[in-house]
């Protein structure tokens, strides 16, 4: 066959570009949960959840989330607290909560069932047009196309298009050429597999250009920059051990130990409603005995986090004021709707704690 430039964009490389993309899907795409089904609720909740998160991240707790949720209607009988504790460690809590929001919109609007079209599922709280396109091509083979920051910079390389300019313009010229190039007989595949192209193969940086099967047709072939990102900040903060034991004698152990948590108040605009550990003043966080220093992401912070056995009797005088607080069995206190870093703080602290009740360092 005689290769054009993808510039031209005829027929015949419009062609050749989904027969090739297809093809190189149908031999390289990754085994994901969510591809096995073609249930309109299924995808909608990997969508959700994939939205600004791994996918190693993601797989486990999909599985989870529709063994306890398998429907649009059981999610939205859900309590909300029962929904975040199934979130937590996802972060984005926003998303857990539209996500249970719009589930109860479409059991009383829908009878249950995701509306078929991009158009329809738009107007459902906590869904973008890139979710309506995906959840309507895939589930339903409408015909839309879907473009994510993966999609975007695959076409901008194809093209040789500017990657820095985030314009109206620019964002319809986009938006043109993923619907000319989307095959409007299997939609579904070829928007996840120009999404697994751009994930595994057309990297943000070093791409893999020999491994692309675009690549006779593509004008940059890795040539191309990408946006810089914002430096990452780091920040140090601690948090409160506080534990106490309720068994007598030899019943003492992890089974029988409590933990103060609190919960973040419902007004602030990160993780509301949420538990966690007792945060330490600033003044006072070289107090306490050091028991483990976690590292933790959120967005473009690096957070050290010093984690202090701190005794009871003055918890409340060294700790942040914040919302109400409880004791909450220290084997019970993960099926809470914690903050990712207090999920990840307590599962080290339930790996470290011996028979007797120690806390080992």
């Amino acid at each position: 066959m005689l290769f054009v430039p993808a510039q031209s964009l005829n027929p015949q490389t419009v062609a050749y570009l989904r027969g090739k993309l297809l093809q190189w899907y149908a031999a390289n795409r990754r085994d994901l949960p969510w591809r096995r089904t073609c249930d309109p609720y299924a995808i909608w909740v990997s969508e959700i959840m994939l939205q600004q998160t791994r996918v190693a991240a993601v797989v486990d707790r999909f599985q989870t989330f529709l063994a306890r949720f398998p429907t649009v209607k059981s999610l939205a009988r859900a309590p909300e607290t029962d929904v975040l504790a199934l979130w937590s460690g996802l972060g984005y809590y926003r998303r857990a909560r539209m996500l249970h929001n719009a589930a109860q919109v479409v059991t009383a609007h829908h009878q249950g069932s995701l509306p078929a079209t991009a158009a329809e599922l738009l107007e459902l709280p906590g869904i973008g047009p890139y979710t309506a396109a995906a959840i309507a091509s895939i589930a339903y083979g409408e015909p839309v196309p879907v473009i994510d920051g993966n999609v975007e910079r695959v076409l901008c390389r194809l093209m040789h298009w500017s990657a820095e300019s985030g314009t109206v313009g620019h964002k319809l010229k986009v938006k043109r050429l993923a619907g000319r190039l989307l095959d409007p007989e299997r939609p579904g595949d070829f928007n996840q597999a120009m999404m697994e192209l751009g994930a595994t193969v057309c990297l943000p940086r070093s791409p893999l250009c020999v491994q692309c099967p675009l690549h006779q047709v593509c004008l940059t072939r890795g040539e191309h920059r990408t946006r810089r990102r914002a430096p990452m900040q780091t920040r140090e903060i601690a948090h409160a051990l506080v534990l106490r034991a309720y068994g007598r004698g030899g019943e003492r152990n992890r089974q029988s130990r409590e933990v103060l948590l609190e919960q973040r108040p419902a007004s602030q605009s990160v993780m509301p409603g949420l538990w966690q550990l007792p945060q330490l003043r600033h003044s006072v966080v070289s107090e306490g005995d050091l028991r483990m220093t976690v590292r933790h992401s959120i967005m473009q912070i690096n957070y050290i986090v010093r984690i202090r056995a701190v005794p009871r009797s003055k918890a409340a005088a060294l700790t942040v004021h914040s919302g109400k607080r409880r004791w909450v069995p220290l084997h019970r206190a993960t099926t809470m709707p914690l903050t990712g870093l207090t999920r990840k703080i307590l599962t080290r602290v339930l790996l470290r704690i011996n028979d007797s009740g120690s806390l080992k360092r």
